[in-house]
């Protein structure tokens, strides 16, 4: 690609490489928009930027999304807005950025990403030894005292290593979350890394990173099953059956036996704890279940009655009060926010994505594969703002731009995609 040597692979590092720090300074939350404009500074350089086919479904979605700013009713919310929508373009640019970069390589990127889901692991376990710290951090001292009583804000500069209140009034048990804010942040991107991982495997096989990873692999379960999040399972056995069903397809025995392997050892983590147990715990002591159908359903009456550009932000239940309504999930949050257009713009985005990469069963093709189909499961019910969107468009980048061997087995579900200018 013209041009794409100059584009380094340090801020993609940047972000990934230095995520704890950036977390106990309090601007893990914003670190997305520097490396957002770091990137776009290297690709306003070059006359032809690439980009894939189907992409212009994404920008008319940001789009579309621009215009239901005429929606916002508060400052509060237009604040969010603004965020929400440098975010957006933050995670376009950092996917050009990855998708044209030849210093980008798939095993430099992956690499990078299996050094941020080791940050992940070490955050679960550190959660569960100490879920009751409380991290004050340098953020929580610059800003104003007004600043700190939005809730958001608050929560990014005040830091805490898990879901748990000791006080209340029924006793549930710590569930992780550090590095993020919650603990369905955690259990998002565990799901959607793994793939990637298992990727990166095939990657560096016969070196010592390999075992490395493979003694990580186990390790990483016993956090990610004590989070108890039913979605992670969800998305983990979904990306499970389906690598699975096209690695049979294709007739390879070796990802068939890796894809049982990883299996049995989720088999077993789930086996050791007694997990059954903990979640009709929670599910005796919570009534989220319930608030999340209810939230689901008044997010698309209430949508109907403002469908073009929905309400530009999320706003309080009528129903429950709290959480508001477009918080528990991406696809809710687009629809609630940006009407029906939007978030059909939003979904048919990823789709594309998804039957793009779908071309070959290349262990890294197919990891990106598969975290865009895991994604597409998990907007319904997880918030991806920021790192499960920047995952779901990293995945899709590398898998774009993976260079498929001879030896690959082309499944005949749909053809290769070439990249447009």
């Amino acid at each position: 690609m013209n041009g794409t040597a100059h584009l380094p692979a340090w801020p993609f590092a940047l972000v990934f490489v230095g995520y704890p720090l950036w977390w106990l300074l309090g601007l893990s939350d914003f670190i997305w928009l520097a490396a957002g404009g770091i990137m776009f500074l290297y690709l306003i350089r070059f006359r032809a930027v690439q980009v894939p086919r189907g992409f212009g479904i994404w920008l008319l979605f940001l789009i579309w999304m621009t215009c239901s700013g005429i929606q916002i009713d508060s400052p509060d919310r237009l604040f969010g807005f603004i965020y929400r929508f440098l975010i957006y373009v933050s995670v376009t640019t950092i996917f050009l950025y990855v998708y044209n970069s030849d210093a980008l390589t798939s095993r430099r990127v992956l690499g990078n990403l299996v050094i941020f889901w080791v940050f992940i692991i070490i955050g679960g376990y550190l959660g569960l030894m100490f879920p009751t710290v409380v991290i004050n951090t340098p953020l929580s001292y610059i800003l104003p005292k007004s600043l700190m009583q939005n809730e958001l804000l608050n929560q990014m500069a005040i830091r805490r290593l898990t879901q748990y209140n000791p006080d209340a009034w029924f006793k549930i048990d710590p569930r992780p979350s550090a590095p993020f804010l919650y603990t369905n942040n955690w259990g998002a991107a565990f799901s959607l890394l793994l793939p990637l991982v298992a990727a990166y495997l095939w990657k560096v096989k016969g070196e010592k990173k390999f075992w490395f990873i493979l003694v990580a692999l186990p390790i990483s379960f016993v956090p990610a099953v004590l989070t108890l999040n039913r979605g992670m399972f969800l998305g983990l056995g979904v990306a499970l059956l389906y690598a699975g069903a096209r690695f049979a397809l294709a007739g390879n025995k070796k990802g068939i036996g890796g894809v049982l392997t990883l299996g049995l050892v989720a088999l077993v983590a789930l086996q050791l704890f007694p997990v059954t147990r903990l979640v009709e715990a929670r599910l005796e002591s919570s009534t989220s279940t319930e608030d999340r159908g209810n939230l689901y359903v008044e997010a698309f009456t209430e949508t109907l009655q403002s469908p073009m550009f929905g309400f530009g932000a999320p706003r309080p239940s009528t129903t429950i009060g709290a959480p508001s309504v477009g918080t528990q999930g991406q696809f809710w949050m687009v629809l609630y926010s940006h009407g029906f257009v939007g978030v059909a713009f939003f979904t048919l985005a990823f789709i594309v994505l998804f039957f793009a990469t779908i071309r070959h069963t290349n262990p890294v093709v197919l990891a990106g594969n598969t975290v865009l189909l895991v994604a597409l499961v998990e907007i319904f019910y997880y918030g991806m703002l920021t790192t499960g969107l920047v995952f779901m468009f990293v995945a899709a980048a590398v898998a774009l731009k993976e260079p498929v061997k001879n030896e690959s087995i082309k499944v005949p579900i749909a053809q290769e995609e070439s990249h447009q200018t």
